[in-house]
């Protein structure tokens, strides 16, 4: 009732929202009304004019960014870089911000060019997959409107049949202008091939290329200069593979992608919601990558790991004894909890906790160590729980973590070898260290860094055999075939023949069997559309869908 009085006396937030680009309309229509008397070659003359005036206004901007940029490049001092790099932030920020401006005070004279391109193509007839198809659209107010919502980053709803492929054309000719290229996101091969024919006769016609991703070879120089286009049209998933391919290449030249600028999704919420439930994950040759790391490490992994299986063993055994006498249960179950924090996986332990009553006192003692961790230290009852243990495992989030008695059994003369340093107070301690030059300091950080990378690197793969040791059980997780190690899929059991565990996971469960593997292997990349789309500087939605 009351949203009813509200909109009968202010009107709804979409008529709000409409009357609100009525001036931008009036403007649109006044433009239009100048170029109907221009000829051909001048109203075509309209791209060039405008990429004159977008030059006029942002090349010094951008002169500044590439300035800065090649001055970050030559500086050794890294102080100077930081704030050189402060600097290009800031540069590229403002060459952004007056690419927008510019293209924000173009909008209507753009617009209005591309409505009139429209009218004189009314008649002419262009190729579309294969068709002739005669050209017959011209936007109308409305979709104005929607591409002034695009432009601006916003979804515009419109239902089947509202000309949606027309409206992209509006938002994509004019940040087509800046040359930095504008992607259209379609759902199928075909539409994209479809669109980009269709729609492309009125880009050739006021002077911008146009080209399909579909059309090229992924990684190919066709798939290159597809991407180089004023405007690109493809299916989500090439826009998303192309990029994890990018990041897997072994030169810069070697990839097809550019910066993500400006894109227009269609059918937004299949693409963004349905369809990105799904990751993309991609593979590819990695070399003569082995265990051998793994290997050298196992030995003494193994020999930690037989250590806590006694000492779990050993908490297990005191856990029954206590279990039987109703006042000392509670002790039980703190030695219960101590078990599956060094062995979740403990086939004794998982016969106790089925026992009638032992599954609720080891749930009662998981929450009252999470209750005690939120205490003052001095307060913690439970703070020494895991100091019997040499690591603790969390089997849901397949992690794992030394203490300090771990650290010592696998390096007795030097406990801290798996104890990864402070590296930005190191570093900070060199950069304010005043009696040392530029090329000290340098020098300095990088052996800073490099010792950090190793003792991070060591540390990961101490990691990573743990895992493999304590949670993953040959002819449950994985079976060893012909000397090679291959995954069983946990939900169907079946055999998942050329794939691996990232990570350095697989390469620990080699090294744990025994299994040498020489060769290319192969390692896994994976992106969700998501993630994909949230690189552009602007992100412009739109569905086409939705019945209203």
């Amino acid at each position: 009732m009351i949203k009813k009085v509200v909109e009968s006396i202010f009107g709804s937030r979409q008529a709000r929202e409409v009357k609100k680009l009525q001036p931008l309309l009036q403007s649109i229509h006044a433009h239009e009304a100048e170029l109907a008397g221009l000829d051909e070659e001048a109203l075509k003359g309209q791209t060039a004019k405008f990429r004159g005036i977008l030059a006029e206004r942002t090349d010094a901007l951008r002169a500044e960014v590439d300035r800065i940029r090649a001055a970050k490049h030559d500086c050794a001092d890294p102080i100077e870089r930081d704030a050189l790099e402060g600097q290009l932030v800031e540069a590229e920020t403002a060459w952004k911000q007056g690419v927008t401006d510019v293209l924000d005070d173009l909008l209507p004279e753009a617009f209005a060019t591309v409505r009139e391109a429209c009218r004189r193509l009314v008649g002419t007839t262009v190729d579309v997959t294969g068709q002739p198809t005669e050209w017959n659209m011209v936007p109308y107010d409305v979709q104005l409107i929607g591409g002034v919502n695009l432009h601006r980053g916003r979804i515009a709803e419109m239902a089947t049949g509202e000309g949606k492929t027309l409206v992209a054309t509006l938002p994509l000719y004019l940040n087509g202008l800046t040359g930095r290229g504008a992607h259209l996101v379609t759902v199928n091969n075909y539409l994209a091939r479809r669109d980009s024919q269709w729609m492309g006769h009125l880009y050739n016609y006021l002077g911008l290329t146009v080209s399909c991703l579909d059309d090229t070879m992924p990684s190919s120089p066709e798939r290159r200069e597809a991407y180089r286009a004023d405007i690109t049209y493809g299916t989500n998933n090439e826009f998303g593979f192309d990029y994890l391919r990018d990041n897997m290449v072994f030169a810069l030249e070697q990839r097809v992608q550019r910066d993500h600028v400006f894109a227009i999704i269609d059918e937004v919420d299949s693409i963004l919601i349905d369809e990105a439930r799904t990751p993309l994950i991609i593979s590819g040759p990695v070399g003569d990558e082995d265990s051998t790391v793994y290997r050298a490490n196992n030995a003494r992994v193994a020999e930690v790991v037989r250590k806590q299986t006694e000492v779990v063993n050993t908490l297990l055994a005191e856990a029954e004894k206590l279990l039987a006498d109703e006042a000392t249960k509670k002790d039980a179950a703190i030695k219960l909890y101590q078990a599956r924090l060094g062995m979740p996986k403990n086939k004794k332990l998982g016969k106790m906790v089925n026992e009638t009553g032992v599954q609720q006192l080891l749930h009662r003692a998981e929450l009252d160590a999470i209750a005690d961790r939120k205490l003052p230290i001095k307060q913690q009852s439970m703070r020494g729980v895991e100091d019997d243990l040499y690591f603790v495992l969390d089997e849901k989030g397949h992690s794992v973590h030394l203490t300090d008695r771990g650290a010592a059994a696998l390096s007795p003369g030097d406990p801290a070898l798996f104890l990864v340093p402070d590296i930005s107070q190191d570093i900070h301690a060199v950069e304010t260290d005043e009696s040392l030059e530029a090329h000290e300091k340098l020098e300095r950080r990088n052996a800073i860094e490099a010792a950090y990378a190793q003792k991070s690197e060591q540390l990961h793969i101490i990691h990573k055999l743990l895992q493999a040791h304590a949670l993953y059980e040959r002819e449950v997780e994985y079976i060893v075939q012909e000397g090679q190690v291959l995954i069983v899929d946990e939900f169907t059991g079946r055999i998942m023949v050329g794939r691996r565990w990232s990570d350095g996971l697989h390469q620990a469960v080699e090294a744990k069997e025994g299994v040498t593997v020489k060769g290319e292997t192969q390692t896994f990349a994976t992106i969700t559309i998501q993630n994909y789309f949230r690189m552009y500087e602007k992100l412009a939605g739109m569905t086409g869908t939705a019945e209203t």
